[in-house]
């Protein structure tokens, strides 16, 4: 394929994906206050304010971008897939849309963490921090911000491993290379703790850092797979042509 037709396959699986988002974004704002009801759970069902006419579009906005995305993520991942599917053996094609369901799967897998483990005592913190001071009056916008990035970048972290196994079976990145990399993914996994917490302190910068870290040792033991994988597709593809 050309360059142009290249540019033009991209194009389309772009536009594919897009009009799985807009979809994944209608239909979660049409269940918008099912989404805000489960979003306030793990909040204890707090009392959130908004002190403008327009302070409940954006948070309602960001709820829906938020389920486009998970709900369009199968799409995505399988026009991607499908893009890169030309410069793929036949085996490695069948892997990946094999993985696809995994990939949903991690991302979700993910969310359910920071819903059920790190979100509660994260908003227990910030709820309680400096309520002897003063009362605190939060806003539905800063509420609906904080959990939805602690959902959508935990959903992310989850994709380590599928991301470690992918770049392993292209032979873009070894085993071997990944676990060198060991104490530099340790420092990163506490930056992004600290990135990632809207606290300051060390226990829920914690609790965001230790999955990144087991997800790349996963990712490490995943990766070996991967490459083991490619090995087998490559003789098997050599004794092919042998024939």
């Amino acid at each position: 394929m050309s360059l142009i037709g290249h540019l033009a396959e991209l194009r389309r699986r772009i536009f594919i994906s897009l009009v799985a988002v807009i979809i994944g974004i209608i239909v979660s704002f049409v269940f918008r206050d099912f989404i805000f009801d489960l979003l306030m759970r793990p909040g204890d069902d707090p009392e959130l304010f908004f002190h403008t006419l327009t302070g409940a579009i954006g948070p309602t906005m960001k709820v829906a971008l938020l389920g486009g995305v998970i709900l369009a993520l199968p799409v995505v991942a399988y026009q991607a897939v499908q893009f890169l599917a030309p410069g793929l053996t036949r085996s490695e094609r069948r892997y990946f849309l094999i993985m696809l369901p995994g990939v949903a799967l991690c991302f979700l897998a993910g969310m359910a963490f920071a819903y059920f483990i790190l979100i509660p005592p994260i908003i227990d913190f910030l709820f309680t921090f400096g309520e002897d001071v003063a009362t605190p009056l939060v806003g539905l916008d800063s509420y609906v911000n904080t959990v939805t990035s602690l959902l959508f970048w935990m959903g992310v972290a989850f994709e380590t491993p599928f991301i470690m196994y992918f770049f392993a079976r292209l032979g873009i990145m070894s085993p071997d290379f990944y676990a060198r990399q060991r104490r530099m993914w340790f420092v990163i996994s506490f930056v992004l703790g600290a990135i990632i917490t809207p606290t300051f302190d060390p226990i829920n910068q914690s609790l965001v850092a230790a999955p990144f870290i087991v997800l790349y040792e996963l990712g490490i033991w995943v990766s070996r797979l991967a490459l083991r994988g490619r090995r087998k597709s490559q003789a098997r593809e050599a004794a092919n042509r042998e024939k």
